[in-house]
């Protein structure tokens, strides 16, 4: 019976992923026009909260956008930070030519939470497109020029850009690098087969009109990660032929990988805490076959070793997962520029399945410490 429930999840999470690599495959790769002239106004929101060290060189990235300045605006929503944020933005302001506001949460609302910041965000924002990042991320130049592309060309009311992460100097960070890539591409994929599953809130832009349309963040207030997911599932209800992956290296945003084992473990259980709260019946049985998969791998090494399972079988269980992987991946890392980290995979086998378990677990109680602050979702 065992034998047969590991078969069984092997070729459903098989059948996910190599259909996954076609769908990835068939996304289109834009190609602006050398006379595309964007017409399309722009407010890039920023929720941050204690990111003093990491916003200034976002700022400055900002600055540099290969894009009209008076078409697009930023707004920084400090969402109570205690390391001098807000004043490093203040002192921003003063010397830019960048078109920049600072809202404070605590001016306006007795909430707190990343929900709140972006709510607050999207009501004072002058623009009808609304571009989203995080407050420690890295920008490239083109960036916003490919979401009013895509926007005007596809007339997208959602659209979902890659993440990726840079400085992966450790072999912790470069694990966390193929980790992350693999959800990226599951993600682009698919949106690109319309059962949107999965986006990253580091590089997201959809429309007020959507937004207000779907009734923004109501039903899921008390989940305090998932902003960007909830929101994908609800316009995609209404829209599913309205939301785009952007798959273009030029829109890829940076960010940094966790330092320490402990914080990388904390975030991955804020993602894993919003997974029971899931309305859409295919996207929780996407999570389910990923954690039974991973469930019964795990339950085959004691399988072994007791003698109920035979050596051959369990090599070649993993083996099918492995492989099934590496062709996943090397398309995903090779659009990242990273097809030199597939040998990373290697480490990241020997703790993947432990780590997708103790977050899965962890995450259905819903308590989690993130930037100095205990939470618990509630309903």
């Amino acid at each position: 019976m065992f034998v047969l429930l590991l078969l069984l999840s092997l070729l459903a999470y098989g059948w996910l992923i190599i259909r996954a690599f076609f769908a990835w495959k068939r996304l289109l790769v834009p190609a602006i026009p050398a006379g595309f002239i964007p017409a399309t106004k722009i407010s890039v929101i920023i929720p941050v909260r204690n990111e003093a060290q990491q916003i200034p060189v976002l700022l400055q990235d900002l600055e540099k956008q290969n894009y009209p300045a008076e078409l697009f605006e930023v707004l920084v929503v400090d969402d109570h930070s205690d390391d001098g944020t807000a004043q490093l933005i203040q002192e921003f302001i003063a010397a830019t030519k960048l078109q920049l506001r600072l809202i404070r949460l605590a001016g306006h609302t007795e909430a707190t939470g990343k929900k709140a910041a972006i709510k607050q965000g999207i009501t004072q924002a002058s623009s009808e497109l609304l571009v989203f990042t995080d407050g420690d991320c890295r920008v490239q130049p083109d960036w916003l020029l490919y979401f009013a592309h895509t926007y005007e060309t596809q007339q997208a009311f959602f659209i979902s850009g890659p993440v990726s992460f840079h400085n992966t100097h450790t072999l912790l960070q470069r694990m966390q690098l193929v980790e992350f890539a693999s959800l990226i591409g599951v993600g682009g994929a698919s949106i690109g087969l319309r059962q949107p599953n999965m986006c990253n809130g580091a590089n997201l832009a959809y429309t007020r009109a959507v937004f207000e349309e779907v009734g923004g963040f109501a039903g899921n207030e008390g989940i305090a990660s998932g902003d960007d997911e909830f929101l994908l599932h609800k316009v995609n209800q209404l829209y599913p032929e309205r939301i785009a992956f952007l798959k273009h290296p030029g829109a890829i945003v940076h960010t940094e990988a966790r330092k320490t084992v402990r914080s990388f473990i904390s975030q991955r259980v804020r993602w894993a805490s919003k997974w029971q709260s899931y309305q859409s019946l295919a996207v929780k049985l996407v999570a389910l076959t990923v954690f039974a998969v991973n469930l019964l791998l795990f339950l085959a090494i004691p399988s072994v070793l007791l003698g109920w399972l035979s050596f051959w079988t369990f090599l070649a269980a993993y083996a099918a997962k492995f492989l099934i992987d590496f062709l996943f991946l090397n398309q995903i890392l090779t659009f990242m520029g990273r097809q030199n980290y597939l040998i990373f995979m290697l480490p990241l086998q020997l703790v993947y399945i432990p780590y997708v378990l103790y977050t899965a677990l962890s995450g259905l109680t819903g308590r989690y410490t993130w930037k100095g602050r205990t939470i618990r979702n509630h309903d």
